[in-house]
């Protein structure tokens, strides 16, 4: 962590100190939140020490990575003693942990790679007895692999539908779905949690991130998922979160065979002005690294590529976004332009009042699995443009 990318990460490093010994550790993206709400409440305690003890940015790796080594040796006692659930549920959060500890270090260095090797070991013995098969795969991505995670309902039948699901820039495969109560695999529905290009293990791997290269790894998960006798190859659809919203619509805008995509807490400006360079410095600091950017000039001309201005119009399927009325890393008039280009039935849910971290999170992952099941059943739908008030009312706008 001693060497920085954006001009601003540098510059306003004391800054950032400051607000997260006034706000805490979730002063960038809500990172303390997400580790609860995949390792459940068994980890509130240490998630309370967690924001007491981190007073400064330089913190949050050690404390995360102090959690994870805690969980872990609770699983190694409770595997001694013969309490196999108890043993996987502290070896996944264990794996959460030091995935997290793996979130303010930008660069390649053995710390990363120390970190990374602990979350897979600790997941890997979790996989040993999980509440439901889970699959480590590897697809085959332009001469390497992307690493992805088959979660299989239980009670299935012989074939299922399946989601493929794509988290933000600061996120990875194995904390982007709880060990229980899984709202898509509630209903039915298969998971293939992936790392793209610059997420999770393929920094590890030197997979960046280029400003073209997603639809092309969504292609590659398509392909794999056609070989897998457990899914239904007619039904495959897409959720992307953050960062996952712009990468979900490139790819459905140009492959097909995607049966619906639904995107939330949303990343869709063109340009992305807002999060890059008026938004906490991290996010531009880390994706300069996930896209292999050392010049923050050369940077800021790959940033204005990313944009899916036209790209609307080429989704077949059908289409849900869903965001916060003053989003403050996308301005949400930029996904009410989207929406008016998509042709086909889409529909676009704004929250009203609600900024990037939506306070309505669960209710959004419940709706939003319920959409995904009714489009893999082929349930129609008509396009509509609604407002969620703070009372839980839906307007239409």
């Amino acid at each position: 962590m001693s060497s920085y990318r954006a001009r601003r990460m540098a510059e306003q490093r004391w800054l950032i100190d400051k607000v997260v010994e006034t706000v805490g550790v979730d002063f960038s993206w809500p990172m303390s939140a997400v580790a609860m709400g995949v390792a459940g409440g068994m980890v509130v305690p240490d998630v309370m020490g967690i924001h007491a003890r981190v007073r400064k940015y330089a913190d949050i790796s050690r404390e995360f990575a102090r959690v994870g080594m805690k969980r872990e040796a609770i699983a190694g006692k409770a595997a001694g003693e013969g309490h196999p659930v108890t043993a996987r549920d502290n070896y996944f959060a264990a794996a959460i942990f030091y995935g997290m500890a793996k979130w303010p270090i930008h660069e390649d260095n053995e710390e990363l790679l120390s970190l990374n090797a602990k979350m897979r070991e600790c997941y890997d013995k979790f996989l040993e007895n999980p509440p439901h098969p889970i699959e480590r795969v590897e697809i085959p991505f332009e001469g390497k692999s992307l690493p992805a995670l088959l979660h299989l309902p239980v009670n299935r039948p012989a074939r299922v539908p399946c989601v493929v699901s794509i988290d933000g820039m600061d996120c990875f495969k194995e904390g982007m779905h709880p060990v229980y109560d899984d709202k898509i695999m509630e209903r039915g529905l298969a998971i293939l949690s992936l790392d793209g290009p610059g997420q999770g293990e393929c920094l590890v791997r030197q997979i960046k991130c280029t400003a073209d290269n997603f639809p092309r790894a969504g292609k590659a998960a398509m392909d794999y998922l056609q070989t897998r006798p457990e899914i239904d190859g007619g039904k495959i659809g897409m959720v992307g979160t953050s960062m996952g919203s712009f990468w979900v619509t490139q790819t459905v805008a140009y492959e097909h065979r995607f049966k619906a995509a639904a995107v939330q807490l949303l990343c869709q400006e063109p340009g992305m002005n807002t999060i890059f360079n008026m938004a906490s410095p991290t996010f531009k600091d880390r994706y300069m690294w996930m896209s292999g950017y050392d010049d923050e000039a050369e940077f800021d001309k790959f940033a204005q590529k990313l944009s899916l201005k036209g790209l609307g119009a080429k989704i077949t399927c059908p289409y849900l976004i869903v965001g916060g009325e003053f989003d403050e890393l996308s301005p949400v008039q930029n996904s009410y332009d989207l929406y008016d280009e998509v042709k086909a039935p889409k529909k676009i849910v704004v929250y009203e009042g609600e900024s990037h971290g939506n306070t309505q999170a669960v209710d959004v992952q419940i709706a939003i699995a319920d959409w995904l099941r009714d489009r893999l059943d082929g349930r129609p739908m008509k396009s509509e443009s609604v407002v969620i008030d703070r009372m839980g009312r839906e307007m239409k706008k």
